[in-house]
């Protein structure tokens, strides 16, 4: 691929398996490169920096922001994430789609940040399988799944925002789907199905959330999990 080349971010509820779709693109095409996120977190056994993350003190992090160096940033749980505009134009010149893989405040920025980044939300093909997703993690108690739940639904508000928004219902079409959107020959599923489907889930997760996990719907949970945040 040859010129500059639009970021593609990926936005969904957790358990859609956009971290997925993110992980595919950029092992199948030299085309597709990771946006390595900032953090003022402390890193994991086993990060690298430069790799998994670019760790910062909140002193650089603030600088980074005032300079207008990040593209878009948030705070999660008293941590600092924000993807760096100078690694966005990089790629970009390099004829490369820097990937991310986060949520829809971070997609509002870059949008706002980058005009030309194809921002794609990935909807899953129904909420058995968003639940089954989750719940297969093994890792999650039922006040987790509901809170993810919970911040689905909210997500779920914004899909009429987004110029492109595909189903994870078969993976190798999805990113075929994606793959075509990035390439100019391929717009998604159309608004109108979008909405539907998207009012669709949500009145499906709001049944599942007050038919089994009733007694973890008593707060609106609004905050951004770290995990959506690449």
């Amino acid at each position: 691929m040859s010129g500059p080349a639009p970021p593609v971010v990926l936005v969904a509820p957790s358990g859609t398996g956009k971290t997925t779709l993110a992980q595919r693109l950029v092992a199948d095409s030299p085309d597709y490169v990771f946006s390595v996120s900032v953090t003022t977190r402390r890193p994991r056994p086993g990060e690298v920096d430069g790799v998994d993350y670019h760790f910062l003190d909140q002193p650089k992090f603030r600088e980074m922001v005032e300079a207008g160096d990040l593209a878009e940033w948030a705070e999660v749980h008293g941590r600092l994430y924000g993807t760096p505009r100078a690694d966005l134009e990089g790629a970009s010149a390099r004829g490369e789609h820097a990937v991310l893989d986060i949520d829809v405040q971070g997609a509002r920025q870059i949008g706002q940040a980058v005009p030309e980044a194809k921002l794609i939300f990935v909807l899953p093909p129904d909420v058995d399988t968003l639940v089954a997703r989750l719940i297969g993690r093994g890792t999650e108690d039922p006040a987790n799944v509901a809170r993810r739940m919970h911040s689905a639904l909210q997500e779920l508000q914004a899909v009429d925002e987004f110029a492109y928004v595909v189903v994870n219902d078969d993976l190798e079409g999805c990113l075929d789907a994606i793959r075509g959107i990035v390439a100019g020959n391929g717009e998604g599923i159309g608004p109108e199905a979008a909405s539907r489907r998207a009012r669709m889930l949500d009145e499906a997760i709001d049944r599942v959330l007050r038919d089994r996990y009733s007694e973890h719907t008593n707060t609106s949970d609004r905050s951004t999990d770290e995990s959506l945040h690449a």
